[in-house]
């Protein structure tokens, strides 16, 4: 078992840059490099409240801390879920852990999706990759104040169809007559029998109104920038498109800089922004 002897207790934390120990409740393995951890309190308290959109800083005992998005149910916190892919040090030292570890909790942090603004609206998810984790917290909300939304499509793409994420869900959103769900993958393998291709091609078929539409979109910087394009062009107003951008936190609080983005700080004033708000950063190059 890995034991956090330097986190401070749950219910004491004065430092929003000490963490706080939080045992692993379950790892589920989403695919041949990506995990899902469900954590709960040491001491056996509830969950923690949170907005969809926001992230958690996970810490493990003598590797680090990563941000890591909160992927479960705001309308039910706990447990509490992470969803990441095993990539650096820390991730990879995280995929090796067990149910009944502790590792480090801070947060939350960060700016959420505005998901009150799509009230009485038509929503639109689009996320590529692993950006689908980020936005399952708000499908999750979603789907809890269903009757507050007018249609609700999904589009989702992956680079292989091993890639996609929450199988088990994706299927049973499949199934729902008050979701649209399309999924899309770069290169078909194994017996996959839907669309071959990219996401930005799901936009202009997903049945919405775009006026009256607000998007919420996720995942690698290039796809969001063509997705907005594309969402644009099928005449979604600008202000109503909204990106995550988690760019190189470290630390969640602005004082180390490596999230720093032209004039904005991602895990300050984003990682949630407004596609007008970040659209001319996002078209300089290197920055």
């Amino acid at each position: 078992m890995v034991n956090a002897p330097d986190i401070a207790p749950r219910g004491t934390l004065a430092d929003p840059l000490l963490p706080e120990p939080w045992r692993i409740a379950a790892v589920r393995k989403e695919t041949a490099d990506t995990f899902t951890l469900s954590l709960e309190p040491v001491n056996g308290a509830g969950g923690r409240a949170f907005a969809a959109g926001q992230f958690n800083m996970l810490y493990v005992f003598g590797v680090g801390e990563v941000p890591i998005s909160i992927c479960g149910n705001p309308l039910e916190p706990a447990p509490l879920q992470h969803t990441t892919r095993a990539v650096g040090n820390v991730t990879r030292a995280m995929w090796k852990l067990k149910a009944g570890d502790v590792i480090g909790v801070r947060g939350p942090f960060g700016s959420s999706w505005p998901v009150g603004q799509a009230a009485g609206r038509d929503v639109v998810i689009v996320a590529g990759g692993i950006g689908l984790a980020p936005l399952r917290a708000l499908f999750h909300h979603v789907l809890g104040r269903r009757q507050e939304f007018g249609r609700v499509a999904l589009l989702y793409g992956a680079r292989t169809p091993e890639d996609l994420l929450y199988h088990t869900e994706l299927r049973g959103w499949a199934r729902r007559r008050d979701l649209d769900v399309h999924l899309i993958v770069d290169r078909a393998t194994g017996n996959w029998q839907g669309n071959v291709g990219v996401v930005t091609t799901l936009v202009g078929r997903a049945p919405f109104e775009p006026k009256n539409a607000v998007a919420f979109v996720c995942g690698p910087e290039v796809m969001m920038r063509f997705v907005a394009l594309e969402l644009r062009k099928r005449g979604v107003p600008e202000p109503q498109i909204f990106l995550s951008l988690e760019r190189n936190m470290k630390c969640a609080t602005g004082f180390c800089g490596h999230c720093q983005f032209g004039p904005e700080f991602i895990c300050k004033t984003g990682p949630v922004f407004r596609h007008d708000r970040v659209k001319p950063l996002m078209n300089v190059r290197e920055l």
